[in-house]
């Protein structure tokens, strides 16, 4: 299913991409040859009747729109009108622009749709400070609701999150605006130093030393593996754990850390079924870890309780303000993406934060497992980032044929083709070199 659900969102993406640059190709003359979905040898394909070829390819990673090219091939007299090469260069750049502007504007479309719907959040309150940390030396306390962040108002902790994630790399004072028991508003002003800087995988709440509120989760079952350990005990759907070798269980944490210490072990449990008392004997099965930490499992998983509403929020906006907050989280996601690159550049920020398409499968699967509006903010993200990597300035990219354009729009005439070559060429070289980081830190964390 990840897979499934990785193809299904580097098509859509990759449909929306290439339809930007085949859109303007029409309006601008010049005849496309092919629009792609996937590189290699196509499965399937259907050719319209001016002459364009439709097709899907088996690699799911792209795609691409081939347009009528005298430096590609022989192009007959009769259509040297349609060659994109002989397009004035402004047109040529509107058709290399096209691509990731159409990403954008789906990004704006998606985020108009889901806010319109309505958006839930969890509301930003802290469940517990590390002590020590940067946000318990500023005084922040348990139980403080977060109402902003440096002015920027703040109602659910994913808004929380994306107000901090800027700051990463920085040196800064975080000033937050906070409501505690007492319901008076303060502000809490926190230091930090070249923030998470080297963290592989840099998470702002808790780099602040923060902790949100969380359920307790009993250690209630609400799934029985066939075949199971847990089964075979005699565990079924509803049992409540209350104790193991005599020790009580507060939680579902407290259930896990006690199965897992005790591979190959007999535990006596006492479970509460239909409000009577049971003791029965489990004993969790050797399972060894990718780590190579060996631990026990016995097959159960958690019923999860449901959450309070007043622990959630829920938001909707009308057409008007739904287009507007679009625009402004699209808008948004393009200064953070372009900031992030900056300041991996710099050395602010891990290139370890790379993500190749394992990590992309893996997130694609997760988001739509939690729901439509999950996956579809999930390809709003990931539409904003395959907009903005084509805008860079590297040749093999738009933003580097666009380059070329304006190059030529200056100059009055092309530039020479060896320096077109040897640029494509390094550009070349630095994109495998992005990808090779990608799929490195890819493989690092399965």
């Amino acid at each position: 299913m990840t897979l499934l659900y990785f193809i299904i969102a580097i098509s859509i993406l990759v449909v929306i991409h290439e339809y930007g640059h085949f859109w303007v190709a029409r309006r601008c003359g010049v005849h496309v040859l092919r629009f792609s979905v996937g590189f290699g040898k196509p499965l399937w394909s259907i050719r319209d009747k001016r002459g364009t070829e439709y097709s899907i390819a088996p690699i799911p990673l792209g795609g691409y729109v081939k347009m009528l090219d005298e430096r590609e091939a022989p192009v007959p007299e009769h259509l040297l009108d349609q060659a994109f090469n002989r397009k004035p260069a402004w047109q040529r750049i509107a058709i290399a622009s096209a691509g990731p502007v159409a990403n954008f504007l789906f990004a704006i479309a998606a985020y108009w749709v889901l806010f319109m719907a309505g958006t839930t959040g969890v509301v930003p309150v802290v469940g517990a400070v590390s002590e020590n940390s940067p946000a318990a030396v500023a005084g922040l306390k348990s139980g403080d609701e977060i109402l902003a962040v440096n002015g920027d108002e703040t109602t659910t902790w994913e808004q929380v999150s994306w107000e901090l994630i800027s700051y990463i790399g920085e040196d800064a004072t975080i000033t937050l605006t906070v409501r505690g028991d007492t319901l008076v508003e303060h502000s809490v002003n926190i230091e930090v130093t070249a923030w998470l800087a080297g963290a592989d995988v840099p998470d702002p709440i808790s780099g602040l030393g923060i902790e949100p509120r969380r359920l307790t989760i009993p250690a209630k079952l609400g799934q029985i593996v066939d075949g199971s350990p847990a089964q075979a005990a005699g565990l079924q759907v509803g049992d409540l754990v209350v104790a193991v070798n005599g020790e009580p269980m507060a939680d579902w944490s407290q259930w896990v850390d006690a199965v897992r210490v005790a591979p190959n072990q007999p535990l006596q449990i006492d479970i509460r079924r239909d409000g009577q008392l049971l003791d029965l004997v489990l004993t969790p099965e050797r399972t060894t870890l990718a780590d190579g930490a060996v631990v026990g499992r016995v097959g159960a998983g958690v019923e999860m309780p449901i959450i309070p509403d007043d622990w959630l929020r829920v938001s909707r906006a009308g057409i008007i303000d739904g287009f507007a907050l679009g625009v402004s989280k699209t808008s948004d996601l393009i200064g953070f993406t372009l900031e992030s690159l900056w300041k991996m550049l710099a050395g602010d920020l891990s290139v370890k934060n790379l993500s190749g398409p394992i990590t992309i499968a893996k997130v694609a699967g997760a988001s739509a497992s939690s729901g439509l509006e999950s996956f579809v903010g999930f390809l709003a993200l990931l539409s904003v980032s395959l907009g903005v990597l084509n805008l860079l300035p590297v040749p093999m990219l738009d933003g580097g044929h666009i380059l070329f354009y304006l190059a030529e729009m200056l100059r009055g005439k092309p530039l020479p083709e060896r320096l077109q070559i040897a640029a494509v060429q390094v550009g070349m070289f630095l994109m495998l070199s992005l990808m090779l980081v990608a799929f490195y830190n890819d493989i690092s964390r399965l």
